[in-house]
């Protein structure tokens, strides 16, 4: 059974688990915070530093599609470092402690750095001033959350022992980071 679930359009890693034994242990670790999940995310603005979003996440009051920070929600915490800047966006590691629905999304658009292409919390992409008209194409034209699963630590349920993870970016995660790196060094960022 799955241990944790990817958001829909989210590419990357997914702890399965073969057995009921396995599965028991490994949700048992993901209750106590011992799974450690890091993610590629391409936000939309230029936060000055990383930091911690420590706000709960629940459903929306009104559109219950949606989830939102709101008061009635369960704890969520998510940690994120800058990775690399661009003109009008940022390429951050993200790092969970807790795992909700759409948590990084919903976390990021709280802190006004929705992920690019977010249909649901993200609003329009930003663009930058000036931007070549290839830039602006593939950034308009990123339709889903740029938003990976690149790492995934454990340890084994059955032999104890440590694994770990990693997952290659995607080719469209990879073509949008390669405008927005090209874009950047033209302008000398």
């Amino acid at each position: 059974g799955l241990v944790h679930r990817l958001d829909k359009d989210t590419s990357g890693l997914l702890a399965v688990a073969h057995s009921l034994r396995a599965h028991t242990a490994l949700i048992e670790q993901m209750q106590a915070r011992r799974i450690e999940r890091e993610y590629l995310a391409v936000v939309n603005g230029m936060p000055v530093a990383g930091g911690t979003v420590d706000a709960p996440v629940g459903r929306h009051p009104v559109d219950r599609q949606r989830m939102a920070v709101t008061m009635g929600g369960k704890p969520a915490v998510t940690h994120y470092r800058v990775w690399r800047r661009f003109r009008a966006h940022t390429l951050l590691r993200v790092k969970l402690e807790t795992g909700r629905t759409h948590q990084i999304r919903v976390h990021m658009a709280h802190v006004r750095l929705s992920l690019l292409g977010d249909p649901v919390y993200g609003g329009r992409p930003r663009l930058p001033p000036g931007a070549s008209l290839h830039c602006i194409e593939i950034i308009q034209s990123f339709h889903r959350q740029a938003l990976h699963a690149e790492r995934l630590a454990l340890t084994h349920p059955i032999t104890g022992e440590l694994m770990e993870w990693h997952a290659a970016i995607p080719a469209d995660l990879a073509e949008l980071v390669a405008v927005l790196s090209e874009d950047a060094d033209c302008r000398d960022v």
